[in-house]
């Protein structure tokens, strides 16, 4: 089959939209999806930085939504009509995957960023038969179809807005999901966010739902009012004595604090603006030696890496789905969406932080 898709095909080039060829349907164990819409996520623009680990050209888009329209046999657990959420690629297999963290799967790197499944790789190609790269996070889904294996989809319900949910299956997932998850907030429990995007506000929506007190520290002015909306107290970025001053307004410092900006300012701000035995969990990737400064560590804090949220998406998706119906997770407010023909401008926005999620929907318009 031959359908439209984004293809990025040099790290410094624009996308494209092309039309690329599905040779065949899908093997056993995965399913067809039409994509109804795929949030931009700034892995996806990464690739522009990764040094060439990431094999190009390739059609990216690792937060899909859509309608399964073929199953590869009778054993994916899903349906034709089935609506769908797209999540992270997992072995299933491995000892983490069996117990029941498939964000830490042993071959999540391979499997996700550099270079995915290799199984029938070439089918996958440009129309003049060039070889795309395998698809990434197992979807690529910047397109109008992805072939995804069947454990990387979520059903849901279909009465929800299908093609605003896919940025659930990575970036809101993972926000919330160290929330609930990693830190296992509960009333009284107090929280700092650094950065108040896609990823951050999610964590805060989550934070207002189990009840925690919770402070979110950006530097533009629109991203702090979106947080205070959604229950955190709103501090900049820039503020002086910003370690002192979450800790005032956290009775004493936080239990936990959720980094997504990498700066190494913020990070130190971060590990002694909390209360003894606090815990700091990182979600942005470090690009250069973290230097910590003296004391940062003491009286018992910790610093750890949360991937994906500690999540098993086929259990979070659907808790987030339901805190939304019931207005406690209103994340279709951080989303903007964009026809994927309009997939640069797309990218612009997002990097000019004009938007905080990008959705991109094939053959749409934007809202």
């Amino acid at each position: 089959m031959r359908f439209g898709a984004a293809v990025l095909r040099s790290y410094e080039s624009r996308f494209a939209i092309e039309e690329v060829l599905l040779n065949t349907g899908p093997a056993a164990g995965e399913v067809l999806v039409e994509i109804a819409g795929c949030g931009m996520c700034r892995t996806d623009l990464a690739v522009r930085r990764s040094a060439g680990r990431s094999p190009l050209p390739a059609v990216l888009g690792h937060e899909g939504a859509g309608v399964v329209v073929e199953t590869g046999g009778p054993h994916t657990g899903l349906s034709n009509g089935d609506h769908v959420v797209l999540s992270f690629d997992s072995c299933g297999h491995c000892r983490n995957c069996t117990a029941a963290a498939p964000a830490y799967c042993d071959s999540f790197a391979s499997l996700n960023l550099f270079g995915g499944r290799k199984e029938d790789a070439a089918r996958f190609t440009d129309v003049a038969g060039g070889e795309l790269a395998p698809r990434w996070f197992g979807q690529s889904s910047f397109a109008e179809y992805a072939v995804v294996p069947a454990r990387n989809a979520v059903r849901v319900d279909p009465s929800l807005p299908v093609e605003l949910l896919g940025p659930l299956g990575c970036g809101f997932l993972t926000g919330a999901g160290a929330v609930f998850n990693s830190f296992g907030a509960a009333p009284g429990d107090t929280l700092a966010v650094l950065g108040a995007g896609a990823v951050g506000l999610a964590a805060v929506m989550a934070a207002a739902a189990s009840g925690a007190v919770t402070v979110a520290v950006d530097r533009y002015p629109e991203r702090l009012a979106l947080a205070e909306r959604f229950g955190a107290t709103p501090l900049n970025a820039a503020s002086p004595d910003l370690p002192g001053r979450i800790r005032r307004l956290t009775d004493g410092g936080a239990h936990y604090a959720l980094d997504t900006t990498a700066s190494a300012q913020l990070i130190n701000d971060a590990l002694r603006a909390l209360r003894p035995t606090g815990r700091l969990g990182l979600v942005a990737r470090l690009h250069t030696t973290l230097p910590l400064e003296p004391g940062a560590l003491d009286r018992g804090r910790t610093i750890s890496h949360i991937c994906e949220g500690d999540a098993v998406p086929g259990l979070l998706i659907p808790r987030l789905t339901g805190l939304w119906q019931a207005g406690r997770f209103p994340f279709d407010e951080l989303i903007r969406t964009y026809p994927l023909a309009d997939i640069n401008e797309a990218e612009r926005d997002c990097e000019a932080g004009r938007v905080v999620k990008p959705v991109l929907i094939p053959g749409g318009r934007s809202r």
